[in-house]
């Protein structure tokens, strides 16, 4: 699936035999963001200034990393990348790329010690095209996995997933990073307690924050930063839809959501496309 969006880029470095990776979105100049973490374990970068009351208006692009905290310095290597092609915020001492960084826990997937680095955000940054691929298990989805409560024996491949909704000539696309400790809910059923019911019983499970679910929600309408916030929060409503239990304190569960600033639309009708797109990605991995 190609991306809809004019101006978006997508790149990717994955590492297959350390199973761990990074994806970079590079966005148009002048685009809008915020973002919203509802997950109990983060690990993120430059949030703080994607707050509605912060003077910080645009952002240059958005990192999707393994790694865990470590893989944070991935977005070293695309604000090189970005100050190299003259993007940022303009101060006396030149530009300042805006990069913020969701990262997910993929440590002991493959080699604990392969890490997403400056260089690999830099690598993946020169990869980004428009006709990038948005599935599988490459990029920040390397080393994820689903079901991750049945244990390492039961557990199923996560990975990259992307779903685009269009309306009027309003797109909005969702490039999610699938690594929960839930697992994907088609929805057909009812809610399952399964995943949950041996929490109350300690020391019979491994409950460290191994997890996350990140993501960026990408969007052609006209938006302030305020309702790109609403947007992330539709945006874990699909969440919430797609996996069972979402937003547990072993995930770190975030998405950042950028608006290009093509079309005019409501902001309630980009937020309910957002949480469907969401829902359409997460769905589509392997069950």
């Amino acid at each position: 699936m190609t991306m809809g969006i004019a101006g978006v880029r997508v790149g990717h470095w994955t590492d297959t035999t350390g199973e761990t990776g990074c994806t970079v979105v590079l966005l148009p100049e002048r685009t809008v963001a915020s973002c919203e973490v509802r997950g109990g374990a983060p690990a993120s970068r430059e949030l703080d200034a994607l707050a509605p009351d912060k003077a910080v208006t645009t952002v240059d692009a958005v990192v999707l990393t393994g790694g865990s905290a470590f893989g944070l310095a991935s977005a070293d290597g695309v604000m090189r990348y970005l100050e190299q092609a003259g993007r940022g915020v303009p101060t006396p001492a030149g530009n300042v790329p805006i990069v913020p960084t969701l990262a997910l826990f993929d440590l002991a997937a493959g080699d604990p010690a392969a890490r997403p680095t400056a260089e690999h955000g830099y690598a993946a940054a020169r990869s980004a095209a428009a006709g990038q691929l948005l599935s599988g298990r490459i990029g920040a989805g390397t080393g994820a996995y689903v079901s991750q409560w049945r244990g390492p024996e039961q557990r199923r491949p996560g990975g990259i997933a992307y779903a685009e909704k269009e309306l009027d000539g309003v797109v909005v696309g969702a490039l999610c990073a699938v690594n929960a400790f839930g697992d994907i809910d088609d929805g057909r059923g009812e809610v399952s307690l399964d995943a949950v019911a041996h929490l109350n019983r300690p020391f019979e499970f491994d409950t460290a924050r191994t997890h996350t679910t990140i993501g960026v929600i990408l969007t052609n309408a006209r938006l302030t930063k305020t309702e790109c916030r609403i947007i992330a929060q539709g945006a874990h409503d699909g969440l919430s839809r797609a996996l069972t239990p979402p937003h547990t304190r072993f995930d770190g569960d975030g998405f950042i959501a950028a608006a290009t600033g093509r079309h005019n639309a409501h902001v309630d009708t980009v937020r309910l496309m957002a949480l469907s797109a969401v829902t359409t990605a997460i769905r589509s991995l392997p069950r």
